[in-house]
């Protein structure tokens, strides 16, 4: 489902919005023509093909390590316990 609102209903309502594009995107408006697009950071984040694992981000890209590291999984991941 996509929902089309103005710029103008958005500054009004911007809870409003964030509601919406839990249900799909939201195309926001100005004088007709849309101007911007509102996703959830997950729809985001599938599209763009982003992780926000820290882990992600440390990982060594070439073969020249010695370190013989496990392959990263979401099922990997455990809750620390404090």
């Amino acid at each position: 489902m996509m929902t089309t609102m103005s710029s103008r209903e958005f500054n009004r309502d911007v809870s409003a919005a964030k509601r919406a594009a839990r249900h799909g995107p939201v195309t926001i408006t100005e004088h007709g023509r849309r101007t911007h697009v509102l996703l959830t950071a997950d729809e985001y984040d599938q599209l763009s093909g982003r992780s926000d694992l820290v882990g992600d981000a440390l990982v060594i890209h070439d073969d020249d390590s010695d370190l013989d590291l496990p392959h990263r999984s979401q099922r990997s991941l455990r809750v620390p316990e404090l």
